[in-house]
């Protein structure tokens, strides 16, 4: 399997914007032959998506980006880590907002997600000032997540750029397998100065998606490998006490 070499491919983008690099990275990424798409496989899960209508308010709200092929909805890293949050916020009502975007392989779409997070974030920000916002993406969904959470100026078709008091509303961040690490050199805990602190970002083992490692597999299995329930631990932490130290730096536990 042909890997781009990644550290030419910064230098020869060093100008250009953090999220036109990511995004220009991702679609490389495919190109060398390393594959994004998640297996598509419907969850058993029954985390399910909770409608505005039915809980206007929740305490702690979920919008989670899923990963590239899979179906409408969170996606099965997304199916856990709610099913794993949700008892763990100590019977708090948890909504779950699935990001809409295509997920496929035209990598640049991943700003219609941006757009489309951005927009529900700021609603939720604006509507229910005391909800907890968790924001949560994998693989491309990822760099969904990246976007809205590092970008402070229009670019490539994300224009719903979130004001910097929207940060006080997000209690926690958690991204699993996602590019930026690879690609731009530093996890979201780096690269994001507003959400960093609030930031879990795992990648697990090799998956070079999120590394320079060649498991290939290890990419499709975050959930197998308990990352999602440690990234929930992580979420529940944060929101229980905004103020505590992080003591879990990204892909360590």
């Amino acid at each position: 399997m042909k890997i781009i070499d990644v550290a030419a491919f910064r230098a020869k983008s060093g100008t250009v914007s953090p999220l036109r690099r990511l995004l220009m990275c991702v679609a490389a990424v495919l190109v060398s032959g390393v594959t994004l798409v998640a297996p598509a496989v419907v969850s058993a899960g029954a985390s399910g998506i909770a409608s505005a209508a039915a809980d206007p308010c929740p305490a702690v709200q979920v919008v989670f980006a899923r990963g590239t092929g899979e179906p409408d909805g969170i996606g099965r890293v997304g199916e856990a880590f709610v099913d794993s949050l949700r008892p763990l916020v100590k019977g708090k009502s948890v909504a779950v907002y699935a990001v809409n975007y295509p997920a496929s392989r035209d990598f640049l779409r991943a700003a219609d997600g941006a757009n489309d997070a951005s927009v529900f974030v700021q609603n939720i920000a604006n509507t229910c000032p005391d909800t907890k916002i968790v924001l949560g993406g994998y693989s491309q969904g990822a760099a969904v997540i990246d976007a809205i959470t590092v970008a402070d100026q229009p670019q490539l078709g994300f224009t719903q750029i979130m004001p910097a008091n929207v940060a006080d509303h997000v209690a926690a961040v958690a991204v699993f397998g996602n590019p930026s690490i690879r690609l731009l050199g530093n996890p979201l805990t780096v690269l994001s100065p507003l959400y960093g602190s609030k930031t879990i970002d795992l990648c697990n083992g090799a998956d070079p998606v999120c590394s320079n490692g060649d498991d290939v597999s290890a990419h499709s299995l975050y959930v197998q490998a308990g990352m999602a329930t440690q990234a929930a631990q992580f979420a529940a932490d944060r929101i229980a006490n905004p103020q505590a130290p992080i003591s879990t730096l990204a892909g360590q536990s």
